[in-house]
C-alpha cells in the first residue's frame, strides 16, 4: 500500500566518520513513531563487493581514482532506493559523508538531491570538533584496535581525518545542524523531531542544492 509522498519523512545525516551519525540514526529508529529504515553508508557498504570498498565511503583527497567512476552510480542507486522506500510509505534515515573532494569534482550531492525532488527531505549537518573525533578514534574496545586512523605523538591529527573535517560540510547548506560534542544522540534526535514538527524550511536545503548547477 502506498502513501502520499509528503506523508513520509526522509532524514539525511551528513558528517565525518565518528561524528556520531550512526548513533543519532539508532536513536531515531528507537524513539520515533513508525518504521524508520536506515539506508546509510554502513548498511550500503555491507552490500558492496570488497574489491570496490570503501565504495560511497571513499574519503576526500582523490586517493582512489580507480574507484571514482563507480561512486556516482553507487550513490545514485542508494538514493533511488531511498525514493522507492519512501514511495511505499517507509520513513528513511541515512547517515552519510557527502563530499566532492575527488580527483575531479563529481557533483554527487546535487544529483542525489534531484533524485528526491518529489519528497520532503530534512538535511542535517552532524558537526563535531576534530579533537572529539580523534578521541573517539583512539578508543580501543575489548582489546581490538579500532579500524579508524588514530593519533600518534608525531601526528596528532592524521591528514585524512583533517580532510574529512575540511570537506564534508561543503557547501554547508542544511535545514538543521547538531553538535554531538555537546548533545547526546537522543538529544540530537529530539532536535530533529522538533524541526520536523515545525516543518522543513522552504525552500529546503535539498531543494536549494538540487537547483544549484
Amino acid at each position: 500500500m502506498t502513501r502520499d509522498n509528503h506523508s513520509v519523512q526522509i532524514i539525511i545525516l551528513n558528517g565525518a566518520p565518528r561524528s556520531g551519525k550512526s548513533s543519532i540514526a539508532r536513536a531515531v529508529q528507537e524513539h520515533f513513531e513508525g518504521p524508520w529504515i536506515n539506508l546509510g553508508v554502513d548498511s550500503y557498504n555491507a552490500m558492496t563487493p570488497k574489491r570496490y570498498l570503501p565504495g560511497i565511503g571513499l574519503r576526500p583527497g582523490g586517493e582512489r581514482p580507480d574507484l571514482e567512476e563507480l561512486v556516482p552510480f553507487l550513490y545514485a542507486a542508494l538514493y533511488e532506493s531511498i525514493a522507492i522506500h519512501a514511495s511505499l510509505g517507509l520513513n528513511v534515515i541515512a547517515d552519510l559523508g557527502h563530499h566532492d573532494s575527488y580527483s575531479q569534482p563529481l557533483g554527487i550531492l546535487g544529483d542525489c538531491a534531484r533524485r528526491l525532488e518529489d519528497f520532503p527531505v530534512l538535511f542535517v549537518g552532524v558537526r563535531c570538533p576534530i579533537e572529539t573525533i580523534m578521541q573517539r578514534r583512539d578508543i580501543v574496545q575489548e582489546g581490538r584496535e579500532t579500524l579508524y586512523l588514530s593519533a600518534t605523538e608525531d601526528v596528532p591529527i592524521p591528514e585524512p581525518v583533517q580532510r574529512w573535517q575540511d570537506e564534508v560540510h561543503r557547501p554547508g547548506i542544511y535545514d538543521l545542524e547538531v553538535d554531538t560534542s555537546v548533545l547526546t544522540p537522543l538529544e540530537c534526535a529530539e532536535a530533529i523531531r522538533h524541526q520536523l514538527d515545525l516543518g522543513i524550511p522552504e525552500p529546503s536545503a535539498f531543494e536549494r542544492i538540487a537547483g544549484a548547477r
